[in-house]
């Protein structure tokens, strides 16, 4: 049977159809080749947004996307080719110390990131804080670093999924950005194209998520795999919670310390939680480990023996970054480290319990302090951001500090300041704490996750 027409394609998904893998492709393809023009395809968009698409129709359009460009081989490289990805939080920098503790097992993680969306801040913007650090590689030299040290983090190379970029453009100004499989094309398409053998996905729910229902995660997550299934990628996704940022500190350098201090065998338990699980995830998809449970015992050994840490430094001086930051040289550290001029601290209202953090709150109010973009154009303070000295479910005496602000302007502080207090619950007593780490996705299905 012939192919329909773009217009036909259109009318097709308008009245509730689905899509064949030809209609879809043929659609994409169209569009990235200038035969099918913005307004069809922007019609198609809108026509995605309001009837959906299955998992099948969602993974043909996501191949459709990854095909409009070049899709990475590492087969030269040896190693178990193997990434993640996180939909993005509050001071979630999982990523940071994951990378390099993956390549310290022999494996290989060959990742590109984003930049700070809305009130998430960007892996890319982070590694951007260490003087130096450049994300824009081209393919020779991110494969380069590769091979030499097993992880690089750049920025998504011109000729990866280009289509994605013309259509992201269409999405943010007809009100379609926020369509599960649109989301899923987008993010999955650059995810096949970097040329892992396996990925998993961190989907988070909660207050500071993009999707705060849970059960919107989950379909996101079911969504997701199939495409990275369709694609040949063994994919699988862990439930995690967005409810309080993730660890201490939020900002761009601030969570580079932390980072560090993680890689060194220290750091937030929930930070070291999710690092540990999702390494352990990790090393059984690539054959590193036979269980869980042992790979995250050889997580926990790689942190505290330095060699995560070597990964970590040897993958900044390898991307042009100044590694004495990140080294153990602390004394040089603290001389040259990015520092705000301001900070102010944020007090508890009262005796009792932390019972919640708006996470939403804080990550806007540490945008708000420059630690982040509002216009695209902005340019970003990388020593801004929140320093907290209390978690949820912590006990807090009244007029004591709870987060330290950091600012490079004193109205923005102050104002960041009144913010911040509003976003902290304080009640005489404790309330159950959610589950960091919720439940495994995969093909077969969800199920529990067991603590490792």
């Amino acid at each position: 049977m012939a192919t329909l027409s773009p217009v036909e394609i259109i009318a097709k998904k308008r009245d509730g159809g689905a899509l064949t893998s030809d209609e879809t492709h043929a659609m994409v393809a169209g569009f990235h080749a200038g035969t099918v023009p913005d307004y069809q395809m922007s019609a198609f968009l809108m026509a995605v947004y309001m009837r959906g698409m299955d998992n099948a129709e969602t993974a043909d359009l996501t191949l459709a996307m990854t095909q409009s460009g070049r899709i990475l081989n590492h087969d030269s490289i040896p190693g178990f080719k193997v990434d993640k990805h996180s939909t993005g939080g509050v001071g979630d920098k999982v990523s940071l110390p994951l990378a390099p503790l993956v390549a310290s097992f022999g494996m290989v993680d060959p990742m590109m990131s984003g930049r700070g969306l809305g009130h998430t801040g960007g892996t890319l913007d982070k590694l951007e804080s260490i003087p130096g650090f450049n994300v824009d590689l081209s393919t020779e030299q991110f494969q380069q670093v590769l091979r030499d040290v097993g992880c690089a983090v750049i920025a998504p190379t011109a000729d990866v999924a280009p289509v994605d970029k013309t259509i992201y453009a269409l999405r943010d100004v007809t009100a379609t950005v926020a369509s599960i499989p649109l989301i899923v094309g987008s993010i999955m398409s650059k995810k096949i194209a970097e040329g892992p053998q396996a990925l998993v996905l961190d989907i988070k729910s909660g207050s500071g998520a993009f999707l705060q229902e849970f059960a919107d995660g989950v379909a996101l997550a079911e969504s997701m795999i199939a495409a990275g299934e369709n694609a040949g990628i063994h994919t699988v996704a862990m439930m995690t919670s967005m409810d309080e940022p993730l660890g201490a500190k939020v900002g761009n350098w601030l969570e580079i310390e932390e980072t560090v201090e993680v890689l060194r065998g220290g750091g937030p338990p929930d930070v070291v939680e999710v690092v540990v699980a999702q390494c352990a995830q990790m090393l059984l998809m690539g054959g590193g480990a036979p269980t869980v449970a042992e790979g995250a015992a050889m997580a926990r050994r790689g942190l505290a023996d330095g060699s995560a840490l070597a990964k970590f430094v040897a993958m900044v001086e390898a991307q042009g970054g100044d590694a004495r930051l990140v080294s153990d040289d602390e004394a040089y550290t603290e001389a040259h480290k990015p520092r705000a001029p301001f900070t102010a601290e944020v007090a508890a209202p009262a005796d009792g319990v932390l019972v919640a953090i708006d996470c939403l709150e804080v990550g806007l109010s540490s945008v708000g302090m420059g630690a982040g973009r509002q216009r695209v154009d902005d340019v970003i303070d990388m020593a801004a951001g929140v320093v907290f000295h209390a978690k949820c479910g912590d006990e807090v005496a009244a007029g004591a500090s709870i987060a330290t602000l950091h600012c490079g302007d004193e109205a923005l502080l102050a104002a960041a300041v009144e913010r911040v207090g509003k976003a902290l619950t304080v009640e005489k007593d404790a309330r159950p704490l959610p589950t960091l780490i919720s439940h495994l996705v995969d093909k077969d299905g969800i199920r529990e996750w067991a603590p490792v």
